[in-house]
């Protein structure tokens, strides 16, 4: 509560108090807050118009809103410099009268006051363009419900009325209020600089707390639609009692105030914002400071922002950092020496008696209180004081339009309202530095700023810390906030902390700005711009790693000729191709000689000419696969295979026959022999080999693909077929078989002749065969990274070279340095002493 020394009564023009006076017998007022004052042109007085004080008897000493005697004495401060030191209006004079309208409950009579002629009396017409009223023009009320109501009325006159403090957008809508103008800006660009406030310093977590009335219900809609295209969350909302008129809390109001400053205690948001008239907020901050809340950033509305009373609650600023928005500060030379200034009322209207002792001008008790707080209001500037001195300019010059005043007077006619808006319309002039007009829809184009309260008198105490530009819905800094927090810290006010770059989030609740952070997987990137709440898949050979915002593109491998694995494979099978062919030259040479007839004569060059061919295709395996060399991968070398490994197992089963089958089934033998079995056999067998490779072509695709290493997903391995692995082992599984019967009758011819006995040499290379493709077939269905195509071309070159080494290599040893062992007296004593042994 103030002290007692600023307790009056009201009687201001856009100001509001707590009083309970009567104005006439014919109406009274009394209540809360107080409408606006309004000027009266008498044309009947010859140009002449002197001041006409309403006059108020005496009050009961209430709390007064210091703030509403200074617009007061901003209005008379106008009016008298218009009529003393300006150019406007040469020859007449403006008055005023100033009606209390108690906040909202007495509109009606002033206004129907104002309407009215002498007398009071306010004739039924059809047409009103030639009506004069009382007065020329309306400055307020203060608050938009009462602005609306009396702007109703004074509409259907075309009067003109001018507020300064009324912010809602309804009163842009010119169908419905034609004669409204304001000198403040409107509430979307209000909210929107709040907004912008909230996003510059990362708050997305905050308390909505409105008035319960049309002003905090409007702009709490309002801000609540704006918050929700920005992100922003409002953890709670809650409307605030409206005060009695003396500021006793009664019992319900004290208990709900109790529950929502407990609530705002137990919330994690610390940023309030707070859309309500000063007079509800008195007690709030009340049970505010009696419960020690701390911690917290207080938004305020214009209709409180640079409130001097609440300001000398000096105790808030424990209570934490308090943040505005208001119209920006014009000082106004000599005013603040006025609004101190002992006043004198001017006499009393003829044929009326003396009033009572009033509170108005003549009140000491006002001008009590506007000394005590003198010094806070010339800090703080001349804000919304600047409002009601631009609509009183504006009134004086569209007046000086109206009556085509020049230097010396103005013309003496009758002051129509209609017409005097009209010229409202057109006024363009600068006042003090900033220009005055308004725009189509009725405002005032003005910036506003963002102040923060501070409690050091030796400054402004609403610091201006920010300036909002309307029309470019930007935010300015003008100087750093001095923060309620330790180490100056910026408050922090989110439901969740932010998730880092690359995490989604998961929404908890129904809150928006409630989540939980999750990283994107590996192959997934967060694309912020376009959703927060899903990762998504990087495209088609791209890779991501976890976390990701983005991908890359991943890199190709195959075998390639500079890599040292790839040189050394190269470098055996080019050994093999050398000593292949070395082996095909000896055997070509010595061809009529018992070791290459008992090594399979003619077959043997069957044997070694497919794995000339095989080893000549080792390329295929080298470089990016292409659809020929998937053919060669899958086709000829299989092919290759079965043809060696068929005569391999086809002459150990022939060297079996010749020592026992031949014994045992002769006529079988001699039919073997008549028709060429082993060619028969060898032929019979690549057929099929043919039919499974024709048929594996066809059931899977040879075409290259491209598909992630599991290892490494930022290597792209370019193979010939996704089921290569399936088809490598159901394409060797015929060689698997040959190999398998080749190595049994090589074991069962252990025991032949030495020269004759290739067991060991055959067995060996099957059985290096047998193992190194089960592994392969294996290794390639349990890895599918960038070494299997390597794998793949080891094995096939060991593979020939087991081969090629393993069965040819002892028999080119024995004809190059053993050559008396290949002769035919040598072979037949072997056998003569093999026959001898068996007997």
């Amino acid at each position: 509560m103030m002290p007692q020394a600023q307790a009056v009564c009201s009687l201001f023009l856009l100001l509001q108090t707590l009083a309970e006076p009567t104005l006439n017998p014919d109406f009274h007022l009394a209540g809360d807050y107080l409408l606006g004052g309004l000027f009266s042109l008498h044309a009947n007085m010859k140009g002449i118009v002197h001041l006409n004080y309403l006059q108020v008897p005496k009050c009961k000493e209430y709390e007064m809103k210091v703030i509403g005697y200074n617009l007061m004495q901003a209005m008379r401060f106008a009016v008298e410099e218009i009529n003393n030191h300006s150019r406007l209006l040469p020859g007449v004079l403006l008055g005023y009268e100033m009606v209390d309208v108690c906040y909202i409950s007495n509109n009606i009579q002033p206004v129907l006051y104002f309407l009215s002629q002498e007398g009071y009396f306010l004739p039924l017409r059809d047409d009103y363009s030639s009506y004069v009223p009382r007065v020329v023009a309306v400055i307020g009320p203060d608050n938009s419900e009462s602005t609306s109501t009396v702007a109703h009325f004074l509409s259907l006159f075309l009067l003109p009325q001018i507020t300064y403090s009324a912010i809602s957008d309804q009163l842009r809508d010119k169908l419905f209020f034609p004669a409204v103008l304001r000198t403040v800006p409107s509430a979307e660009h209000q909210i929107r600089a709040l907004v912008q406030l909230m996003l510059r310093h990362g708050w997305n977590w905050i308390v909505l707390l409105v008035s319960s009335d049309d002003y905090g219900r409007e702009n709490g809609q309002q801000l609540s639609e704006q918050l929700a295209d920005r992100g922003i969350c409002i953890a709670f909302q809650e409307s605030l009692p409206t005060p009695q008129a003396n500021l006793v809390v009664e019992a319900p109001e004290r208990q709900r105030l109790e529950s929502v400053v407990a609530k705002l205690r137990q919330s994690s948001a610390r940023v309030a914002v707070l859309l309500a008239p000063d007079l509800t907020l008195h007690n709030f901050f009340g049970e505010v400071l009696r419960q020690n809340l701390t911690g917290m950033v207080w938004l305020a509305s214009e209709s409180w922002a640079i409130d001097p009373v609440l300001h000398n609650l000096t105790e808030l600023h424990r209570t934490g950092t308090f943040l505005g928005v208001t119209t920006p500060s014009v000082p106004i030379p000599r005013f603040s020496e006025f609004r101190v200034r002992r006043a004198q009322a001017g006499p009393p209207a003829p044929n009326q008696t003396s009033p009572p002792a009033t509170c108005n001008q003549e009140c000491d008790t006002c001008l009590d209180a506007a000394r005590s707080f003198n010094a806070i209001l010339t800090l703080s500037g001349e804000r919304v004081v600047y409002n009601v001195y631009a609509a009183v300019y504006a009134v004086a010059h569209a007046l000086h339009n109206l009556l085509r005043c020049n230097q010396t007077g103005c013309s003496k006619e009758a002051v129509h309202p209609w017409k005097l808006l009209q010229e409202l319309w057109k006024v363009n002039f600068t006042l003090l530095g900033h220009q005055i007009f308004f725009d189509e829809q009725g405002d005032l184009p003005r910036g506003l700023e963002i102040i923060q309260w501070r409690w050091d008198l030796s400054q402004n105490p609403f610091q201006s810390v920010a300036f909002y530009h309307p029309r470019q819905e930007q935010l300015v800094p003008l100087s750093p906030i001095i923060w309620n927090t330790p180490n100056n810290t910026i408050p922090l006010s989110v439901c969740s902390k932010s998730c880092q770059a690359g995490q989604r989030k998961k929404p908890v609740g129904i809150h928006p700005c409630c989540f939980e952070c999750h990283d994107c997987l590996p192959g997934s990137f967060l694309n912020q711009s376009a959703d927060e709440l899903d990762c998504q898949p990087c495209p088609k050979y791209q890779w991501s790693h976890r976390n990701s915002i983005s991908c890359f593109k991943q890199r190709l491998a195959f075998l390639e000729w500079q890599e040292a694995p790839t040189i050394a494979v190269a470098a055996l099978a080019v050994l093999g191709f050398l000593s292949t062919l070395a082996i095909l030259v000896i055997f070509w040479r010595h061809f009529r000689t018992p070791l290459v007839r008992s090594a399979g004569g003619p077959m043997c060059f069957l044997m070694l000419t497919p794995l000339l061919a095989a080893f000549l295709a080792v390329p295929v395996y080298v470089g990016p696969p292409t659809l020929l060399t998937c053919l060669c991968r899958q086709a000829l070398f299989t092919l290759c295979f079965t043809v060696v490994i068929s005569c391999i197992t086809v002459r150990s089963f022939q060297i079996v026959c010749i020592f026992n089958m031949a014994r045992r089934l002769p006529r079988a033998y001699g039919y073997w022999v008549r028709y060429h079995g082993p060619y028969v056999f060898v032929a019979v067998a690549t057929a099929l080999k043919v039919v499974m490779v024709a048929g594996n072509l066809v059931a899977t695709s040879v075409i290259p693909t491209i598909r992630t290493d599991p290892d490494d997903p930022k290597i792209m391995i370019l193979t010939c077929s996704p089921n290569h692995s399936k088809g490598l082992l159901f394409n060797t599984s015929l060689d698997l078989v040959l190999s398998v019967l080749g190595f049994g009758f090589a074991y069962v011819g252990k025991e032949l002749p030495t020269n004759y006995n290739e067991a060991k040499f055959i067995t060996l290379s099957m059985t290096f065969y047998f193992i190194s493709s089960i592994s392969l077939c294996t290794f390639m269905s349990v890895y599918q990274g960038v070494l299997v195509p390597f794998m793949d071309l080891s094995v096939t070159v060991l593979n020939l070279l087991g081969i090629s080494l393993g069965y040819f290599g002892p028999k080119c040893y024995l004809i190059l340095f053993y050559p008396e062992r290949n002769t035919p007296a040598y072979f037949s004593s072997m056998i003569q002493g093999y026959t001898m042994r068996k007997e």
